[in-house]
Formats: structure tokens, sequence, C-alpha cells
């Protein structure tokens, strides 16, 4: 699961002026605290890291700055930064929406009537960007569900609403900023759904029609007379897929290109290998582009092995922390008319495992190491090449650690993000039902030997900054080129 960005999203800005009445942020911080001390499976191994006395530091701080906050917004944030002591990822803290809606008829407030306009039409604009000869950031993007417009007023590129259908943004409303830095590279504020801005040091134009602000994507319509080349033609298909895909990119390669392993992407990629086996085993080389897939289900992946095995497969499990609030979780997977008998049985026995063994951590399986073997090999793919990069954790990393297990496999790019020792969220509501706490279940036994929290997987071959990125998949067919 894609759990990097844990930012808060909110499609209405509220002032909760009953909060400080219902429930303090103290109380909360104060039932946060026990409750992630008890049942996170993360949280021992942090102390034992990081050191008790630092911890209690960390938190006497927090303590302190949490008495002056009597807004929920801002309790969320402050709480949210006391938990990011123990890990990045496979946490999460978020307003509850179900408390939302019941505050905000009381108490909604509409950024928008005052929000900052820029009132360029788009026949305006398109009348003073279509002789442009160059690209630059001025012309008409696509992000959805937003269209936006980009004109230089000063020294700024401001991006505004053209066009928005689903949300509470209007036309014309001031959507980004961005600005030159002193070293001549670009920066910009960008406002996210909820009308709250978001800062990003990171603002380029890859090839002439691909602007990317962060971890945000817009697409140029206008002016649409620049040309693009292959490359950046398929980094750009790469980059913005929804969903994933297959794509004869040589005589010698095929590139697969999955986006998330979420469990929704499953029959998508189940499909696409069954509908293009022979074409993958007929090529040199499998290429899988798997960068800023932040995770999702083992489910996904397990179609994909078959191409890259060559000996048998070693996966470490892990623990469970047995509490009366986590081993709920199992009595949740019991009542799930989705999960079959089968499964259903399987939740069973871990239950009563569990339930006798409270206060310990527990493995539910026979074994703390799977051995998986499968009966043939293929010949093609000869060579597999999956890209990475900072943004993969959690289940892809997953995949990562099976797939670098075959001959085949060499993986290119940048050092993973680092978060899959920890895991298997559980999420649970704030006594006063404002909030929702997201936390992990369990701990991996490949640690300490081979940890991956705080350290992430490194490629076999490095991809440096002097390679754009639109450049990584080529680059990585080079070298799977060479004889």
């Amino acid at each position: 699961m894609n759990l990097k960005k844990l930012a808060f999203t909110l499609l209405i800005v509220i002032s909760y002026n009953t909060y400080a009445q219902k429930c303090s942020c103290e109380d909360n911080f104060n039932w946060l605290k026990k409750n992630f001390e008890e049942n996170d499976a993360g949280f021992q191994y942090v102390i034992d890291q990081k050191g008790l006395i630092e911890y209690q530091n960390h938190s006497a701080l927090f303590a302190k700055k949490i008495k002056k906050i009597n807004d929920l917004k801002e309790c969320r944030t402050i709480l949210l930064d006391w938990l990011h002591f123990f890990r990045p990822a496979h946490l999460s803290l978020e307003i509850n929406q179900d408390y939302v809606n019941k505050t905000a008829s009381q108490t909604k407030t509409e950024p928008a009537k005052n929000w900052e306009r820029l009132q360029i039409t788009e026949e305006e604009l398109k009348s003073r960007t279509s002789k442009n000869t160059q690209p630059t950031f001025e012309g008409i993007w696509y992000s959805p569900p937003y269209t936006i417009g980009v004109a230089k007023v000063n020294d700024e590129f401001i991006g505004y609403v053209l066009d928005v259908k689903g949300t509470k943004w209007s036309q014309y409303q001031v959507k980004f900023k961005i600005k030159q830095n002193l070293d001549q590279t670009y920066s910009a504020v960008y406002f996210m759904g909820d009308f709250s801005s978001q800062k990003f040091s990171n603002v380029q134009l890859i090839g002439s029609n691909f602007l990317k602000i962060g971890f945000i994507s817009l697409k140029r319509v206008f002016p649409n007379n620049f040309k693009e080349d292959s490359d950046i033609t398929n980094y750009l298909e790469s980059l913005t897929a929804q969903q994933p895909f297959i794509k004869e990119i040589s005589r010698k390669s095929v590139l697969l290109r999955i986006p998330s392993f979420n469990y929704s992407n499953k029959k998508v990629v189940d499909s696409i290998l069954v509908a293009n086996n022979k074409l993958i085993l007929s090529k040199e080389n499998l290429i899988i582009d798997l960068r800023n897939n932040g995770g999702g289900s083992d489910a996904t992946f397990q179609k994909i092995i078959p191409y890259l095995y060559t000996n048998p497969i070693r996966t470490v499990g892990v623990e469970f922390l047995s509490t009366v609030q986590n081993n709920k979780r199992m009595e949740d997977f019991m009542a799930d008319p989705d999960w079959s008998a089968e499964e259903k049985d399987w939740a069973k026995k871990g239950l009563e495992k569990l339930n006798s063994n409270l206060g310990k951590f527990v493995n539910l399986e026979e074994k703390a190491v799977d051995e998986h073997r499968l009966d043939s090999i293929s010949v093609y793919p000869k060579n597999v090449a999956i890209i990475v990069n900072e943004n993969n954790g959690s289940t892809t990393e997953q995949f990562l650690l099976t797939a670098k297990q075959s001959k085949k496999v060499k993986l290119f790019g940048t050092t993973t993000e680092g978060v899959l020792d920890i895991s298997n969220m559980y999420f649970i509501d704030f006594p006063c039902k404002d909030l929702k706490l997201g936390y992990s279940l369990s701990k991996s036994l490949r640690i300490p030997g081979m940890q991956i929290d705080g350290k992430g997987i490194q490629p076999d071959y490095y991809i440096d900054k002097s390679i754009p990125d639109q450049e990584w998949l080529k680059f990585t067919e080079n070298i799977l080129n060479v004889n």
C-alpha cells in the first residue's frame, strides 16, 4: 500500500469551534500515546534503537505544545508529527469524516469566496501563447479533474482554474504559483483540493508537454505544436498511467509498467500477462517499471513471478503483536462477507493462537521462512530489469526482495523508501470519534539481520542525477543489451 504520503485531504475547510468543548487535543494525545505504546508492533523496536530518554524528551516537548491547541486540524497535524518519531509510513492519523459531516452544518465556511483569482480567459491565454516557439510553463494544462491555465505575472508563473468538475473550486481561482530560485531551479506553492497549501522544491518541465510539481503531474493541452521524441513519450506514458500496461519498445525488449500493486489492479495485471504471454516469452528483455509504486497487495504481483523464476524463492515471515485490541482484526476478518470459508478458518485459528499468547509476538504460520518452488524455468526473458526509485515502499519492496533472488533480475534506479519491516496496518477511532489512527500489527522476522526500514533496497545499477528521468528506460535497456 502506498503509505509514503500521509497528507490529509478534506473537501470542506472547517473551523472546529466546538472541538475544545468536546475532546481536547491533550485528551487525544494522552490516549494516542498510551494506545500506541501498548499496541503498535514497532514501538519497542524504535525505543530499543533510539533510547527511552530520547522518546521521553520527545513526548514531553509535544505535551507542552498540545496544551495551546483547540483546533482539530491543527491537533491532527501535531499528533502526526509526534508519530513520525517512530517511522514515516505504515501509520496514519486522519480526521474522521463522519465527525466532520456532523459538525460541518454548524461551522462550515467557504474560503472560495475571497480566494485569489486570475481573470484571463481561455481565449486570451491561447492568443497569448499560440505563437510561442519554445515550450515554457505558460499554456493550458490538464491534471484530472482540473484544466489549468498558466500565465506569467511579473516574476511568477500563476496557475489558475479554467475548468473543473466535482470539486469546490471555481473558474479563475489560483491553483499554484511557480517562482525561479537563485540557483535557476524552480519551486512552487500548490493549493490542494481542500484549499490547504503545500510547498514543492522540485518543479520541472519534462520535454515540452509535461509539467511536474512534486508528486503532481500536468499534461500540456495548449500550445499543442511541440513535438516529443520517443524517450519523452514513453516516459510520459509510464508516469501518467493510472493502470498497468504492457508495451513492446524494441526488437529485444518489452516494458511492463505497474503504477501500483493495489489489489484493485490484480485483475488488470493478470489479464495483460495472459494476453501478452507469447510476446513476453519471445523477448530477451523484460523491463518492469515500478517508479512511484508505493505498494498494495502481495497477491497483485504473484503472476509475474514465473517470468522471473530461476531458483527457489525464500520469504521470511512476520510476527504479530498479540493484544486484546489488535486481535479484533481477526474477528473483523471472520465477519467479512467477502472472505471465503477457507480464509475465515485461517482467521479463526489465528485468533485462537493470538489470544493464547497475549502480550507476545506470535508467528501465525508453521515456519519462520517459506520456500517457494516452481516446476519450470522460462528460457525467455533472459534478462529482467526492474526500475525503482525512492517512492517504492511496502508491498513493492516485498516484491523486490522476492525478485532479487532470481539470477535473471537486476534493479535499476535509486534506493527505495525503506518501509516494510513494520506492517499490517489496523485502523481504530479515537474515543471521541473525531480522529482515526492507523498503526501496525506485525514485525518482520528479518530484523535485525536484513533490516529494510530506514535503509531501503539498493539498486544493482545506480542511476545518478546526471541522467534525466525520461532517459532511465533507455539507460536500462542499453545495459541489458551490452554483450
